[in-house]
């Protein structure tokens, strides 16, 4: 008889604990195991967090956008109970605590950011929230992970028991920054790590391209059909393995090459022939033509070099640590979403996430328990984005948000990024929100909401606006049919916020 240990017992390590096989897409066999590490019954009765309206604006929507202050745990617990929330989040993306053992600071110098979490109690934080993440998720949702080196090789194995091994999509690893000229004795580290994993195989997916140019177009399609004069090139109409059924069959009294089949069945492969879209070489091999115009452009590989940090006094940026190229976050979001669904991020920030998805006609919910993020993220509701380099600028005298921002560079290296994304255009505030605070509440953010009122100024109304833009244009006929209150305070709606 054979003799051994049992597979749960092996060399010491304790059972497995329950919860670590993954929902949504199969089982792994491959699990992390580690002090602290909760059932997830444990975490779905997380004590949900009782919030407190501070201030709301209604959108165009039936559900508001919504920004939290408070423990992002104790929110999406919350939320999970909410059947307006829960199933129904289309994309999730998050750029959480890296493990640093940091405290990243603010351009005015204040503590924005506390990182000091790490090993087993950096990943039971993080898997928590991603069990809750999973039951917010629509079931055709998707959800991206941002990490450094430091966790993502093993948040990965932690992702695959909450989302099953088979959700996972994607590792994209991106350019972060410039080359460093690292002292040490190491290769320079430019690069860090989004996680792609989805809830369901049937998912949201609108493929992201870079267009074709001219030269790469040519060079890669690099035939002219005569007549039509369209560019194609060339591909193989069979794939490896052998199959048994019609596409093992011969075809045009050909059989597929050794080890390999047809793409299509024989009567597909003569209607793709009939229209002209097979070309025979001239030994009689046929091969597909794929056209140009039917090409949207080269799809987006899973290394990108484009998105990088701020890094050039010109970029716009909010003044946050840890904010992110909000061009990235366009690309997560479009590629993604559809317009009108709903996007979460319980990482917050500096608001990059909620600011794109206003741009690109998305719903949002937004967490974080940092005042100076939530602070942050208002001023770029309200004010957008300014250059790095504004910190040269002397400022003018009693500007009211010089308290706010105080203008220090978070890197030297001078070299153009490609156009930021939506933040870099034309500024047009954010207001349709709902601001919520957890309860206890003890006044953190009363200052912050007072200067948010100043930011976005008092309602305007139909006529003052009629008239606001009168002044714009400086119309005196139109000026001239309005009473002089009227006048008097469109002038100041003008000054204080501007108006769409």
């Amino acid at each position: 008889m054979a003799t051994g240990i049992p597979k749960n017992n092996w060399n010491g390590i304790k059972p497995l604990p329950n919860g670590c096989t993954g929902t949504g897409g199969g089982k792994t066999d491959v699990h992390v195991v580690y002090e602290g590490k909760k059932d997830e019954q444990e975490i779905f009765e997380t004590k949900p967090a009782q919030c407190r309206l501070l201030w709301s604006k209604r959108c165009e929507t039936t559900e508001p956008n919504r920004l939290y202050f408070g423990d992002n745990l104790a929110v999406l617990a919350a939320l999970a109970k909410a059947p307006q929330v829960r199933g129904q989040v289309r994309l999730v993306y998050i750029d959480p605590p890296y493990a640093t053992r940091s405290v990243f600071q603010s351009r005015k110098q204040t503590d924005a950011y506390v990182d000091l979490l790490e090993g087993a109690h950096y990943l039971e934080f993080l898997r928590e929230r991603l069990i809750l993440l999973r039951e917010l998720l629509a079931d055709d949702g998707s959800i991206y992970v941002h990490l450094d080196d430091k966790m993502a090789f093993i948040v990965k194995a932690v992702m695959d028991e909450v989302f099953g091994r088979a959700n996972f999509r994607n590792w994209i690893t991106r350019k972060k920054c410039n080359p460093k000229n690292y002292t040490r004795n190491v290769y320079g580290n430019v690069s860090d790590f989004i996680l792609f994993y989805t809830k369901t195989a049937d998912y949201v997916w609108h493929r992201p391209v870079d267009a074709w140019t001219e030269q790469r177009a040519c060079k890669e399609y690099s035939y002219a059909e005569p007549g039509t004069g369209r560019r194609f090139k060339k591909v193989p109409v069979h794939a490896p393995g052998v199959r048994n059924g019609e596409t093992g069959k011969p075809w045009r009294g050909k059989n597929p090459p050794p080890g390999k089949h047809w793409q299509y069945p024989p009567k597909t492969l003569d209607a793709m022939d009939a229209r002209g879209e097979i070309f025979w070489s001239s030994n009689g091999n046929p091969r597909r033509k794929i056209y140009l115009d039917s090409s949207a452009g080269v799809p987006i590989q899973d290394i990108w070099l484009d998105f990088r940090d701020a890094h050039n006094q010109n970029i716009k940026i909010s003044g946050y640590p840890t904010e992110k190229n909000s061009s990235l976050i366009s690309r997560i979001i479009e590629a993604s979403s559809d317009r009108g669904d709903l996007v979460l991020d319980c990482f917050a920030g500096s608001g990059t996430t909620m600011a794109v998805a206003s741009h690109l006609g998305r719903r949002w919910i937004g967490v974080d328990n940092s005042v100076e993020a939530i602070q942050t993220t208002l001023r770029r509701f309200a004010k957008g984005l300014e250059p790095m380099g504004d910190f040269v600028n002397k400022e003018e005298p009693g500007e009211a948000e010089a308290s706010i921002e105080a203008t220090l560079p978070l890197f030297d290296t001078p070299t153009p990024l490609r156009v930021e994304g939506p933040d870099i255009a034309q500024h047009t505030p954010i207001t349709a929100l709902g601001l919520f605070a957890q309860e206890p509440y003890q006044g953190e953010l009363d200052a912050v909401v007072d200067q948010w009122k100043d930011w976005i100024g008092p309602p305007v109304s139909v006529r003052e606006k009629s008239a606001a833009y009168s002044v714009k244009r400086n119309s005196k006929k139109l000026l001239a049919k309005r009473s002089p209150r009227i006048v008097a305070k469109a002038t100041r709606s003008l000054a204080a916020v501007p108006l769409r």
